[in-house]
């Protein structure tokens, strides 16, 4: 059984990334996989700092979130798009988890070796995508294989009703098949590490 933590890259209160989240997970327990969804505003992180780190280590919020990251088989990244990138509080977050917590720890332990799918969803035409090229790099770099189908959930306002619910059905079905090939993916690389 997969493990996925969904990460929401805005700070907003009623943001339709985290809402896309939210969703994803009931699909990924759907298709059945163990889901986490990572509401970033519940992990306050300071801005990285190297100084910072080694004066007082890991901050507490990194260290939780930390563990959630080397707990989970599959990692899904609901983000939104500012300026054709990604946010800054995203990508704050993603150089928190990659840093080591203890000397011994081998490097980018929670990343190395999982599997990602990227989803986005924006007021905008172009549904976030532009950023989700900058977050697939980043990922590559840091040793997460990102699975090809991906998407972008434009003019992301309209399509959720009062409860969170994604009422578009063509929106429902791209994002299915991301959460579907996510959780087989996953559980494919988790079988040949255990093998």
């Amino acid at each position: 059984m997969a493990k996925i933590l969904v990460v929401s890259g805005s700070a907003r209160r009623d943001s339709v990334n985290l809402k896309l989240g939210r969703v994803a997970c009931q699909i990924g327990e759907e298709l059945g996989a163990v889901c986490e969804l990572v509401d970033p505003r519940e992990h306050e992180l300071p801005l990285y700092n190297a100084d910072l780190e080694e004066q007082d280590g890991l901050p507490a919020a990194a260290l939780e979130l930390k563990k959630s990251f080397e707990a989970a088989d599959g990692l899904l990244f609901c983000s939104p798009e500012y300026n054709s990138s990604i946010t800054p509080l995203l990508k704050n977050l993603i150089d928190w988890v990659s840093r080591p917590a203890t000397d011994d720890e081998p490097s980018l332990s929670a990343y190395r070796g999982k599997v990602a799918g990227l989803v986005s969803a924006s007021p905008g035409a172009l549904g976030g995508m532009r950023g989700l090229v900058q977050l697939r790099s980043i990922l590559g770099n840091i040793g997460v294989h990102v699975i090809p189908t991906q998407y972008a959930l434009a003019a992301a306002y309209g399509k959720f009703d009062d409860s969170g619910a994604l009422t578009d059905e063509g929106a429902m079905e791209k994002l299915t098949a991301v959460m579907k090939e996510l959780v087989e993916t996953t559980e494919k690389v988790a079988a040949a590490v255990d093998v």
